[in-house]
């Protein structure tokens, strides 16, 4: 299962706080390209998987979620208050 960096909760949480209670970070992938899309959700869709790890939620869709299955996310805010979301495989 995907896990988050104490950082990426943080980030998570963060971006998520001003939306309605529920609301997440959904992980979906670009049916046009073989990248995943990032956006704040208020709710998952159906068949969405659900991570909460500390009230930092995620949404990952059907073919995001086995993609991830064994990798961890990351997330930093840069000097100009970006954030970036880096994913690595989880160590073994």
């Amino acid at each position: 299962m995907l896990t988050l960096t104490d950082n990426a909760v943080a980030v998570i949480r963060d971006l998520t706080q001003q939306q309605e209670e529920g609301a997440g970070l959904r992980i979906a992938s670009d049916p046009s390209s073989s990248s995943l899309m990032l956006s704040v959700a208020p709710t998952p869709q159906e068949g969405d998987e659900v991570i909460d790890t500390e009230g930092a939620r995620l949404f990952l869709d059907a073919e995001a979620a086995p993609l991830l299955d064994d990798k961890y996310l990351d997330a930093s805010i840069d000097a100009g208050g970006g954030v970036r979301f880096a994913l690595a495989e989880q160590p073994a």
